[in-house]
């Protein structure tokens, strides 16, 4: 049975297979976390995301994780806050099931998701945790081979919603 928690923590400091990476559409760094991750695993990654042509929301790409204690990255784009009523929750689930699925199936048993889309794409943070935790749920039931899921979370209410989530 995979083990779901949540940490308050900065993301580049796990040392789990993999972290997430809340990625733009390019793939090579911007702001918060995606600009830490970036700043973090150095230059090779940022050359490894070139290469790669970019991500479209909702899917997900790995690369190495340089000089992060990760080993690997997995970089998932995000939707865009509409409002709601454009398929943002579809999205952002498909943000969590193909970074779960990206893991199990290159053997990665370990992963940390920051909060995706949260940022500077507006997404409400109550309702992106409940579409996190709802989706990864779902992910692990059909990827066992993933022994544990860590919400990395950046502030003390974003803390409190996944914890909240997660003893129900």
């Amino acid at each position: 049975m995979t083990e779901l928690t949540v940490i308050q923590a900065d993301i580049t400091t796990l040392a789990v297979d993999t972290i997430v990476n809340a990625a733009n559409e390019t793939l090579l760094g911007g702001s918060g976390v995606d600009g830490a991750i970036h700043r973090v695993a150095g230059r090779g990654l940022h050359d490894e995301c070139r290469e790669l042509g970019g991500c479209e929301p909702g899917e997900a790409k790995m690369t190495g994780g340089y000089q992060l204690p990760a080993t690997h990255v997995i970089h998932t784009v995000g939707p865009f806050w509409r409002g709601g009523g454009h398929g943002e929750a579809e999205v952002l689930a498909a943000c969590y099931r193909n970074s779960i699925a990206l893991a199990a199936g290159h053997g990665l048993s370990t992963i940390a998701f920051p909060g995706i889309s949260t940022g500077t794409y507006g997404f409400p943070q109550d309702r992106a945790a409940e579409v996190a935790v709802t989706a990864v749920r779902a992910a692990v039931e059909e990827h066992p081979s993933i022994r544990e899921v860590t919400f990395c979370t950046y502030s003390d209410y974003e803390y409190a919603l996944y914890q909240a989530l997660l003893e129900d």
